[in-house]
């Protein structure tokens, strides 16, 4: 044995990072799930491109995240709706922040193998990727509550 985790965690960053791209993607472009999964194991995850390479990705954890959050969007839509402030939703949002919310909100909701300080630092570290402003604390405040609805025996200590 190795001492090795049973998975590598920068494998896991990098399927979220391509959740949150192929969510955006799949919005913008009204591309099928099955299309843009196919897409970012083919060709995108561990390739270079633009003498850039990307890493690799727990390409299990990436499917998962997509077919879930797809599977799933009527109700982490409706549960991040609850948290937002009166008069606003998710379709009022970036569509980045909107792509990052639900990858987050699918874990905190139906990966619960995943503690859920994990996932929010997860993705409050992503929005810090896309955003500089008040974006990331936004991102951070939502997966907070929902954490804290939904997962808060968890969060103790």
């Amino acid at each position: 044995m190795t001492g090795k985790t049973r998975y590598e965690p920068e494998s896991r960053s990098a399927a979220r990072l391509g959740a949150v791209q192929a969510l955006y993607q799949m919005e913008a472009a009204a591309t099928p799930v099955d299309n843009v999964i196919e897409e970012f194991v083919q060709h995108r995850f561990g390739s270079e491109v633009e003498g850039v390479s990307l890493p690799s990705a727990d390409e299990a954890f990436f499917t998962d995240l997509l077919r879930g959050i797809v599977d799933h969007q009527v109700d982490i839509d409706r549960a991040v709706n609850e948290i937002l402030a009166e008069g606003w939703s998710l379709a009022r949002l970036d569509a980045t922040v909107r792509a990052i919310l639900r990858a987050g909100a699918y874990e905190l909701l139906h990966r619960t193998d995943v503690p859920p300080k994990v996932t929010i630092a997860e993705y409050v570290r992503l929005a810090e990727s896309f955003f500089e402003g008040e974006e990331v604390g936004f991102v951070n405040g939502v997966l907070d509550k929902l954490a804290h609805g939904y997962r808060a025996g968890e969060l103790a200590g």
